[in-house]
């Protein structure tokens, strides 16, 4: 990757998404790895615009001995963040993902609340979302499950738990941190195929060569479903336009989710115009 264009859209996306308020407080779950660290520097990039305040927050198990490493890696990209940080030691415990996780989300909630900040942001990136899709389907989930996960939800009350990144590729976010000169540690527990969630990223490293948009798309699949799934405005325009076109004798099966939007956001600007969706199907609006 060469240039500072991919950082620049990168950076003026998650300011985008985040959009904070002046002097509010934002609240990251920090590791120490790539991609809390990239989303960290990030979000310290949108706060600068204005005048907000970032906070990291890290989590220690101590399940293994290079979770200190990962503390003080946290400690010095505050440091170099101009930010102020929360930590954590838990007591240790079995090695139970929904339990370790259960308590991070508690106490990142709480933190959240003493920092003053009504939002915490997880690194949560398109690579995790393909993970997660495919458990879910492997699991023989319903289309809820198969939404992925959510962009935002509630963590806690008066809390919210937002993933800005889910459509960021995690080769990006890696990138950042070294354009950046920030510090991370790799998980070498994220190698550990006993774990179901690891047996996949492996099996996806094999095919992202064959596949290299791969994580992008399944994200953005993801995000289509969430948003057919919530019946928004622009979902009913779509539903209406394939209607349409099975009325007028039209086969919407090859026609692409990307071309029907761009119909339906024509729809709803009011404006008229031809719209190819497919070989040999046009749809006029008028």
């Amino acid at each position: 990757m060469r240039g500072a264009a991919p950082f620049a859209a990168l950076e003026a996306m998650v300011a985008e998404a985040v959009a904070p308020a002046q002097g509010e407080v934002l609240l990251v779950a920090a590791s120490g790895g790539p991609d809390s660290t990239a989303l960290a520097a990030l979000l310290a990039a949108a706060a600068r615009r204005s005048d907000a305040r970032l906070v990291l927050g890290h989590v220690n198990h101590a399940l293994r001995p290079g979770a200190w490493q990962d503390e003080a890696l946290v400690l010095a990209a505050a440091t170099a963040l101009h930010a102020g940080v929360r930590t954590a030691s838990l007591a240790p415990g079995p090695h139970d993902e929904a339990r370790l996780r259960e308590e991070r989300y508690a106490w990142l909630a709480a933190a959240a609340r003493e920092a003053g900040a009504r939002r915490v942001f997880a690194a949560h990136h398109a690579g995790d979302q393909t993970e997660t899709l495919l458990l879910a389907l492997f699991r023989g989930a319903g289309p809820d499950g198969l939404c992925g996960m959510a962009p935002v939800r509630a963590l806690g009350p008066g809390v919210e738990l937002v993933r800005p990144l889910l459509g960021v590729e995690p080769e990006l976010l890696r990138a950042y941190c070294a354009a950046k000169h920030l510090p991370f540690a790799l998980d070498p527990s994220n190698a550990d195929r006993r774990y179901r969630r690891n047996a996949v990223r492996a099996a996806l490293a094999e095919l992202r060569p064959s596949f290299p948009r791969l994580d992008a798309a399944v994200a953005r699949c993801a995000a289509i479903l969430r948003e057919e799934r919530a019946g928004g405005a622009r979902a009913g325009l779509r539903a209406r336009l394939r209607t349409e076109l099975q009325r007028t004798g039209g086969d919407v099966r090859d026609v692409t989710f990307e071309r029907l939007d761009a119909a339906a956001r024509a729809l709803e600007r009011g404006s008229p115009g031809r719209h190819f969706v497919r070989r040999g199907v046009e749809l006029v609006l008028e």
